[in-house]
């Protein structure tokens, strides 16, 4: 099976101006999208400001629905997610109150788990696995 990568702007520019490899916002192989973690970034600057928690994660999670959307798929048929989240008593609260916005029934399998932190001022990322 061959791995499509799918090129997302303003996010795969951004990717590729900050990244020193070759990173892809999403990749399908075969009927399943794979899409990346990345940081919340300003699509227009490119640059990932300090935010408060609850706008990171929606920033995230609109990046996560325009690359799944650019790559045929949609919020829908994401049937994983993996939450990447600094440690803070507070983030799994709040990030579920955000993720429920995007995810209102049947909720796809997920996983949260405690970074340490990253090198820059933001405090989440969530990668996925969706069907075309």
């Amino acid at each position: 099976m061959k791995r499509l990568p799918v090129r997302v702007e303003p996010i795969s520019t951004y990717l590729e101006r900050r990244r020193k490899g070759p990173i892809y916002p999403v990749i399908v192989a075969g009927e399943t999208v794979y899409v990346s973690g990345l940081p919340p970034f300003d699509p227009e600057t490119g640059e990932v400001k300090r935010l408060p928690f609850v706008r990171q994660a929606e920033i995230v999670l609109d990046q996560m629905k325009h690359c799944l959307e650019a790559a045929g798929s949609s919020l829908e048929r994401v049937v994983k997610c993996n939450v990447y989240c600094t440690p803070d008593e507070a983030h799994f609260d709040q990030f579920n109150e955000v993720y429920s916005r995007y995810f209102p029934m049947d909720a796809p399998a997920r996983i949260f788990l405690n970074v340490p932190s990253w090198p820059g001022g933001f405090d989440i990322e969530v990668d996925c696995i969706a069907v075309l």
